[in-house]
């Protein structure tokens, strides 16, 4: 009999860590959902430093190394094709602010010609990313 009690002593003092498993899935399945994950261009850049910098969340990103190549969503993009690239993109979410991001020694005329290519697919609200100072 001293058997049987002792084997229904210790089930009844171990802990089920079923709920909390379940409890660790959700919160780990939320966190998952919810977090925003940051969008790079595909290319390294070196932004010029500003005052007045501002933190702004983009879809859309494009991107000018020094080379004055551009470079949209992780591929190496012509110029003559940055307005369909753009457009591609923001079907996606038609709201989404593009925001450029452009090397220090980048060339500005790169700069002018990829802006008018953007406000071309429609879009008024462009930024240029820097580095607050």
């Amino acid at each position: 009999m001293a058997r049987q009690k002792s084997a229904t002593d210790e089930e009844a003092g171990a802990i089920d860590l079923t709920p909390m498993l379940d409890v660790v899935f959700i919160m780990l399945i939320f966190f998952i959902v919810t977090a925003t994950f940051i969008k790079e261009p595909g290319v390294e850049v070196d932004r010029p430093d500003a005052v007045t910098a501002a933190l702004k969340n983009s879809k859309v990103l494009v991107a000018i190394n020094k080379d004055n190549d551009i470079w949209i969503d992780k591929k190496e993009v012509d110029l003559a094709l940055v307005q369909d690239q753009v457009e591609l993109l923001l079907a996606e979410n038609p709201k989404s602010p593009v925001v450029i991001q452009i090397d220090g020694a980048a060339n500005i005329k790169t700069l002018n010609d990829v802006t008018k290519a953007v406000k071309d697919a429609g879009v008024n609200d462009i930024s240029i990313a820097t580095n607050k100072e």
